[in-house]
């Protein structure tokens, strides 16, 4: 196949690609510069030059492909809704391309939002539009002729080169001094190894069944207190509590984040794509080093 990636430069975009062109696929990445451009012919990948506010670039880029798999997004906290707003966008744009040719469209989501019980989410469950943008805009094209399919991404995609959330931890614990958790840190993150969750979007691109939710997750929960305590014994500081009402002041705009159980469950992925997490769990990721320099 002929697969168009958004994303394709990023952390996981990268991993995605080479799980392609190693399956045999050929790929076209989406890229924003020079730089980006020469890193996908690096990779063996060919470039089309776009960005997510090009929308004709976009639906070139998905017209002339057999398939598209969609991961880049403006990650933007302090403008969430208008990111949110553009990706929706991008994905109808897309979707616009491919009408009617039931070519695969995989979007990318997250798992926040979906249970407040403390149970484990799973694909069956749904959130409301405000929560899921991305899902929703992916539903609203369904109906077109495309055949989508939405992959909700742990909180912690982890492997060496990480900049998301775990790292953004390690450096605020570096700078308070303390390892920190809230309350009584049994709120939990779902984490899957960045090579397992190439092959997920590859097998959803694939195999995927129209309007199908798959999650990436190896490690269905970790405590935000294990997973303080080991950022703590690694850089040799304290492992403390935060308040609710402290937390903001400590992990500034990672304390939503910081406060969320976003542990969730992969069996009915792995049971309907036949995906089964190999690579190391976020834990024993940490415990190897690159995490901290070493």
């Amino acid at each position: 196949m002929r697969v168009f990636v958004t994303g394709a430069t990023g952390f996981v975009g990268s991993a995605v690609v080479q799980e392609l062109l190693t399956a045999g696929h050929q790929v076209v990445g989406l890229a924003r510069s020079e730089e980006a451009a020469r890193q996908l012919a690096a990779a063996g990948a060919k470039a089309h030059h776009g960005s997510l506010h090009d929308l004709d670039s976009l639906k070139r880029g998905a017209a002339a492909a057999d398939g598209v798999i969609h991961l880049a997004f403006i990650h933007d906290f302090s403008a969430y809704a208008a990111a949110g707003e553009t990706d929706g966008q991008a994905i109808a744009a897309m979707a616009d391309a491919l009408a009617g040719t039931g070519k695969p469209l995989v979007t990318t989501s997250g798992l926040a939002g979906l249970r407040t019980d403390g149970s484990l989410s799973t694909e069956d469950d749904v959130a409301g539009p405000s929560l899921r943008m991305s899902e929703a805009a992916t539903q609203a094209v369904a109906a077109s002729g495309v055949r989508t399919a939405v992959v909700r991404l742990a909180a912690s995609v982890h492997d060496a080169g990480d900049h998301g959330f775990v790292p953004t931890l390690i450096t605020i614990a570096r700078q308070k001094g303390v390892a920190a958790y809230i309350g009584d840190g049994q709120n939990r993150w779902a984490g899957v190894h960045r090579l397992d969750a190439a092959r997920l979007y590859r097998l959803a691109l694939e195999h995927g069944e129209a309007g199908a939710r798959y999650h990436g997750v190896a490690d269905e929960g970790i405590s935000m207190r294990d997973l303080a305590t080991v950022i703590g014994r690694h850089l040799n500081v304290p492992v403390v509590s935060k308040s609710p009402e402290e937390a903001a002041g400590h992990f500034g705009w990672m304390a939503r984040f910081a406060s969320m159980d976003l542990a969730a469950s992969s069996v009915l992925t792995q049971q309907r794509l036949n995906w089964h997490p190999t690579h190391p769990g976020l834990l024993a990721d940490l415990e190897q080093g690159s995490y901290f320099g070493k």
